[in-house]
């Protein structure tokens, strides 16, 4: 469904409250043209966010709501997760912390899941204080992959630069077991269909990173590239899809390949992660693809060592917001397209 911009909700989770995440959030939204954009509405608690907003001197108003039917439009609105005083310390590793930040973050994905928020929005969480008996994820990503539809796949997005990866939280010595034909087949079709219908490309070009150093030299340092890689790319641009590679990665970056396609996909996460936030951090975002949801959060995490200083950049989480909002219409779009294709008309001979 095509909405107004203004119509279009934001869910946001705080994530850790004792890192830059409320921060981030409250500058973005200090530019009131935001709210020409999107509704937002972060799960937390309104009076934690008052003492935030009063420390950090920011000028926004915000709206506090113990239901999601309370939500105004055109305001900042604060769903009350919780009820009690939660002690803060900025820059501290705290288990506590942690289980507000999961609070947040898994009633923020049930209102995302049953609609009565358009795209989530997630501040940053410390990985360690969130592990618990009911919540054993290595992050956010995996457990939006079991709460929702689709095939999770992490994208990192700035602007036409577009990383994926094959394996993603994994030990590197795993790698490799990890790189069957199966996963790779699955997981360059969720790259081809995200970018068709989230970045209205038609015929993406995508390319693919060999796990080994120079892609094995022919099986002289690594055999994955010639036994698994090659094959299952021939076999998936046999059926039609524009798939390249497999690619060195050392030199890959730096001499621009990467302009020439609309995706591109790392078999590891240091190998994808590690050019894309070269190029772009400050700037970039991490992208869910393949859920039946959006979710976006910024390229950076809790930056515990400038928490509460008052000079953390919140550029990546504006654009965060932003990808979320263009990915929202973008499905809308395709989907009306798709319901409604243009009929051609038969030439006459």
């Amino acid at each position: 469904m095509i909405k107004n911009a203004e119509n279009i909700i934001v869910g946001i989770s705080i994530g850790d409250l004792n890192g830059i995440g409320s921060e981030v959030i409250l500058k973005t939204f200090e530019d009131s043209r935001m709210l020409e954009l999107c509704t937002p509405v972060i799960f937390a608690n309104v009076k934690i966010l008052s003492f935030i907003k009063k420390r950090f001197e920011s000028t926004v108003i915000l709206h506090g709501i113990d239901r999601l039917d309370q939500l105004v439009v055109g305001k900042i609105n604060v769903l009350n997760v919780w009820q009690e005083g939660v002690e803060m310390n900025f820059g501290v590793n705290d288990e506590n912390i942690g289980k507000y930040a999961i609070k947040s973050f898994v009633a923020a994905t049930k209102a995302l899941k049953e609609g009565f928020v358009d795209v989530l929005v997630t501040a940053p969480i410390n990985k360690y204080n969130i592990q618990s008996d009911n919540f054993k994820f290595p992050g956010h990503t995996d457990y939006l992959d079991q709460e929702l539809e689709g095939n999770a796949l992490m994208l990192m997005v700035q602007d036409g630069l577009r990383v994926g990866l094959l394996t993603d939280h994994i030990p590197l010595n795993e790698v490799a077991s990890h790189l069957t034909e199966e996963l790779i087949i699955k997981k360059i079709e969720t790259i081809k269909q995200t970018i068709i219908q989230d970045f209205s490309i038609n015929k993406p070009k995508i390319a693919v990173l060999g796990l080994n150093p120079h892609c094995g030299d022919g099986g002289v340092i690594g055999k994955e590239e010639d036994a698994v890689l090659k094959p299952t790319l021939k076999k998936i641009f046999d059926k039609g899809t524009l798939v390249f590679g497999p690619f060195a990665a050392d030199g890959f970056f730096g001499s621009n390949q990467y302009d020439k396609y609309d995706a591109i996909i790392a078999t590891y996460h240091d190998q994808g992660l590690i050019p894309f936030k070269t190029l772009s951090f400050g700037n970039g975002v991490n992208y869910t693809a393949g859920l039946i949801k959006i979710r976006t959060s910024p390229d950076h995490g809790t930056a515990y060592d400038i928490a509460g200083k008052g000079i953390a950049d919140f550029n990546s989480f504006k654009e965060a917001v932003y990808l979320a909002i263009d990915i929202y219409n973008s499905r809308n779009q395709y989907a009306e397209i798709s319901e409604k294709p243009l009929k051609t008309k038969e030439k006459q001979l």
